[in-house]
């Protein structure tokens, strides 16, 4: 970008001065699991110090994206879905899901009414839906004419399963049943766990945009946040981080090979966990996600058939490993095995 009051740089080709790219990633964790306001606060303030790592357009009113990543804050929740009428039980007991849903009306009650049907057809109850309290006049004119209906839909646990990953499980199959029957339609989270408030912001709007993030009932004890600078892919409210299990700094260059092979591949999976479930969530890479996005898909995928997510992570994004002679025969062997599979 031309700045007339850029004086001569030190360097011929770089000046660092004016450094300003790659995105921007934070995070906040309480190490014995207490849950605080305090945590939030300070992962938003981490993010509105990252204004140089994140990118905006020429009218600088709206940003590439900026996201935050919590626990679902349980004492929030049940405080602002008692008067819509929605009981949600204890912590755990039912999950949250953040969707973006069309502006258009028909369109949004036709993607409502589907996801309801799916969840009711895949074991569990659907309790109701809150409209997202939002503040779009803190927003970028192109911001705002691409902004989605944000909308919470809340899911029961079924009786007879396990709280935590078994539950999440089963509304990771819903979610991918619904991508698959509507098009229209973005879950930015869907979990009993941890949600996701994202969009094409700059630093500074996504606290004041989202009032909930304003709440001192809104509680964590891990936070992380992300500001976007994009490269590769055009900026959208979809493509805003964190994802559901990642926030992401780069490029991932070999990221068609990838795909191609974890497509090819997807004949000949199993999964004692997913079972005879396994072919609703294929294929597990959405082909029109960013590298980033579609890393998030296969850690998701690996992690709900059952691995662990530091084995997932380690086979994913490996070490420099073949010609590494530093690293142990044991290490060596262990990245070689799983190169023959991812």
């Amino acid at each position: 970008m031309f700045d007339a009051k850029r004086t001569v740089p030190r360097s011929p080709l770089h000046d660092e001065r004016f450094e300003h790219d790659n995105c921007g990633i934070g995070a906040c964790v309480n190490i014995k699991g207490a849950k605080s306001r305090s945590t939030v606060e300070n992962a938003l303030k981490i993010v509105e110090n990252l204004e140089h790592r994140a990118g905006k357009d020429a009218e600088g009113k709206t940003g590439d994206g900026v996201g935050i990543l919590t626990q679902i804050p349980h004492d929030f929740f049940k405080k602002v879905t008692k008067p819509l009428g929605i009981g949600l039980g204890g912590e755990r007991e039912y999950g949250v899901g953040m969707f973006f849903f069309p502006q258009d009306e028909l369109k949004r009650n036709q993607a409502k009414k589907m996801f309801e049907i799916i969840v009711e057809k895949e074991g569990m109850t659907f309790l109701g839906w809150r409209e997202v309290p939002c503040n779009p006049s803190v927003l970028g004119e192109r911001a705002v004419e691409c902004m989605p209906c944000i909308m919470q839909g809340f899911v029961k646990k079924p009786a007879g399963v396990p709280k935590g990953i078994d539950f999440d499980r089963k509304l990771y199959i819903a979610r991918r049943v619904f991508e698959q029957s509507s098009d229209n339609t973005y879950v930015a989270s869907l979990s009993s766990r941890t949600i996701v408030y994202k969009g094409m912001f700059l630093v500074g709007q996504l606290r004041t945009f989202f009032t909930d993030l304003q709440s001192p009932d809104y509680t964590s004890a891990i936070a992380i946040v992300h500001s976007r600078f994009s490269t590769n892919t055009n900026p959208s409210w979809e493509r805003a981080h964190p994802n559901r299990f990642i926030v992401h700094n780069g490029e991932i260059n070999t990221i068609r090979g990838n795909y191609d092979k974890m497509l090819a591949r997807e004949e000949n999976m199993q999964s004692e966990h997913l079972r005879d479930q396994l072919y609703k969530v294929l294929p597990a890479i959405h082909p029109d996600g960013s590298d980033s996005a579609m890393l998030d898909n296969t850690l998701e995928f690996l992690v709900m058939s059952g691995m662990d997510l530091p084995l997932a992570v380690m086979i994913t994004i490996p070490e420099p490993w073949a010609n590494n002679k530093t690293m142990s025969q044991t290490k060596r062997d262990f990245y070689q095995y799983y190169a023959t599979m991812m």
